[in-house]
């Protein structure tokens, strides 16, 4: 099960009325903390490509403005979806600081629709909630990231808790319901439960 990649390529802000209300826009994105003096920004990209989102102009803000990136480059660190972003019209790190948590979108008609009927696009599964395989809800999707081995679901448990990763295949997660917000998943049973520590070579 595979998310195509788009056409060329926690207390957030009360969004504007206005963009809450539409329904033809696709998160693609949310800005992070200043980098540096002079404007730049992290940005946490959901596009299939992350450096892709810098070709979608504009892109609509949760605060009611819209916003172009001049350009962005992956963030120290090795994550590819985590971004260092130049913002058209921001050069200071004081502008840089009021993006924190701003999230990104764009209308739907300017990305690719999915090939296939197992095809999703990143951003549409992002905050879909979880369910197990007996109907009980167990946690919401809060990102999608690809290390090299396929894409993976990353889950944030109910209550709270530490995230978990989940690969994004049939076996898995035999059902994916956009339109419903919903996911079923065949999870183990250890999901949730932190690593436990290997021991020691023996000498």
């Amino acid at each position: 099960m595979e998310t195509p990649r788009p056409a060329r390529s926690r207390s957030h802000p009360a969004p504007d009325r206005s963009v809450q209300q539409r329904n033809d826009l696709v998160l693609v994105g949310e800005f992070g903390r200043a980098h540096g003096l002079k404007g730049e920004v992290r940005l946490k990209s959901h596009t299939g490509e992350p450096q892709a989102i810098a070709d979608y102009r504009p892109l609509i803000a949760s605060n009611g403005k819209t916003y172009s990136l001049k350009n962005v480059r992956t963030a120290p660190g090795g994550a590819p979806d985590l971004l260092i972003a130049v913002v058209d019209g921001v050069s200071t790190r004081e502008a840089a600081e009021a993006l924190n948590r701003v999230q990104l979108y764009v209308e739907r008609d300017k990305l690719l629709p999915p090939d296939e009927d197992d095809e999703f696009l990143l951003a549409d599964l992002i905050g879909l909630t979880v369910h197990n395989e007996a109907g009980e809800i167990i946690g919401t999707v809060v990102a999608v990231p690809n290390y090299g081995g396929g894409d993976l679901l990353e889950i944030a448990p109910v209550p709270s808790g530490p995230t978990a990763l989940l690969p994004f295949t049939k076996a898995f997660v035999p059902v994916v319901d956009v339109a419903a917000k919903r996911i079923v998943a065949a999870p183990p049973d250890d999901l949730f439960e932190p690593a436990k520590p290997q021991p020691e070579d023996e000498a």
